[in-house]
């Protein structure tokens, strides 16, 4: 036994883990934030939107510091900027001005889409209008605090000439200044899929974080502590408020000076409908959706009442629950400030990301399987079949979309490097291969 586990040590040894994007100490910093406002917020009974919002940013900020002045991220050359030679403002003007007018122009854009989408009016897909008014107040400050930003740092830049300057250029004419059409074509198809993904995803986000902070700060801990089931669901709330306040600062937090901008955003039409149809308003697993699993069963709640008044499996149940969510939440936490879908920011080797590729789908899946369990329904054995059926192809869809993840990310060698470690030393691939048969 001992002779085998030093093989292990030494192989492991031999064969390190690439590393990672993002340190481990950048997620707990963001999470020892989190927790101490959701104390100060459950002590006061603070549960509306705006201590929801707080909440978002005491999650980013630790995060921020601890980047800066422990990781030092904005000394990473993947920023693309060179603090030791900033450039005289004259020499970078004409670009700024030109990148100014391509970055309000996205905005323009993104404007127009949200006053004309209906739905981010209404409540009937979260609460939407709660996020328009956010950007509305938002609005101002950022289309004046774009001046100085940009005019400062494109002073540092590397290549200033990015995809917000290639749509300015062609906004304005000016052909001559053009190095190469094709890749100026390019960079603005990458600018404005990287603008479409924080558009759609953080109003989404800043949807949902209230309600999420909200129920859990509303809730009874002399109630919760005495019933299994509500604990579990008590607790499987608040790893969503992580989750949440992860992501939303993820989305908000794209800057070349901490290294957490957009390298690139996914170019493939598959990945992006394999995205979209798992959120609102192009979401098909909702009520009534062709691919709505919960007709006939109790949806998140069925292992609640399938097992009702069998506290020995149910407490078990609840547990293996709440650690599936907990991972789930693990998944996000490693990303820091640098979540977001469909896009590239730095690759992940580190957390939950050490043992699987895809952890959070994972996660996510086993918990619909386990909590809603399709193949038991109040209605007909068709019912359960149909449910069953359903929720394998859900399951297939999710995996499509890591299959499109994973086509992106693979361009870049440092993803491959990671992938083919995790084909060798990944937990997760390894139980698969011993399952297929391959080892």
């Amino acid at each position: 036994m001992f002779h085998d586990t030093a093989l292990a040590r030494a192989a492991k040894a031999a064969d390190p883990r690439p590393p990672s994007a993002v340190s481990t100490g950048c997620g707990l910093a963001g999470l020892a934030g989190l927790f101490v406002w959701v104390a100060v917020a459950r002590h006061f009974g603070m549960d509306g939107p705006f201590a929801a919002l707080a909440n978002v940013a005491a999650c980013g900020l630790p995060m921020v510091l601890w980047s800066i002045f422990v990781d030092k991220v904005h000394r990473s050359p993947s920023t693309g900027i060179d603090w030791s030679a900033a450039k005289p403002w004259r020499e970078t003007l004409d670009i700024s001005l030109t990148k100014l007018a391509g970055l309000w122009l996205t905005w323009a854009g993104i404007a127009l889409i949200y006053g004309t989408g209906r739905f981010y009016w209404t409540n009937q897909w979260g609460g939407f209008p709660f996020a328009m008014w956010c950007f509305g107040t938002a609005a101002p400050l950022l289309f004046l605090g774009s001046v100085p930003y940009v005019l400062w740092i494109d002073r540092r830049l590397v290549q200033p000439k990015d995809g917000a300057w290639a749509l300015g250029a062609w906004l304005m004419g000016l052909k001559e200044e053009v190095d190469s059409p094709e890749e100026n074509r390019e960079a603005i198809y990458n600018h404005l899929r990287s603008w479409a993904v924080k558009a759609f995803f953080l109003a989404f986000m800043l949807a949902v974080v209230p309600g999420g902070f909200g129920n859990f700060v509303r809730g009874n801990l002399s109630e919760v502590l005495h019933n299994p089931v509500a604990l579990a669901n008590w607790l499987i709330g608040f790893m969503f408020v992580i989750d949440c306040a992860f992501a939303t600062v993820g989305y908000i937090l794209t800057f070349r000076p901490l290294d957490s901008h957009i390298r690139s955003a996914n170019p493939l039409a598959a990945a992006w409908m394999a995205a979209l149809i798992c959120y609102p308003p192009f979401t098909l697993m909702a009520d009534n959706g062709p691919l709505d699993y919960h007709t006939g069963t109790y949806g998140a709640d069925g292992w609640s009442m399938w097992f009702a008044g069998h506290p020995a499996i149910l407490i078990p149940l609840g547990a293996v629950l709440v650690g599936l969510t907990a991972i789930y939440a693990w998944a996000t936490i490693a990303f820091g400030f640098r979540f977001s879908n469909l896009t590239h920011r730095g690759i992940l080797t580190h957390g939950p990301y050490a043992f699987s590729r895809h952890p959070a789908y994972l996660s996510k899946n086993l918990f619909w399987w386990i909590a809603t369990i399709p193949v038991l329904t109040t209605g007909s054995m068709v019912d359960a079949a149909r449910a069953t059926i359903l929720m394998a192809v859900v399951s297939g869809v999710y995996y499509w979309r890591a299959k499109t993840e994973e086509r992106h990310l693979g361009m870049d060698p440092a993803y491959r490097d990671y992938s083919e470690w995790m084909a060798r030393n990944g937990a997760v691939p390894q139980i698969f291969a011993w399952v297929g048969g391959k080892h």
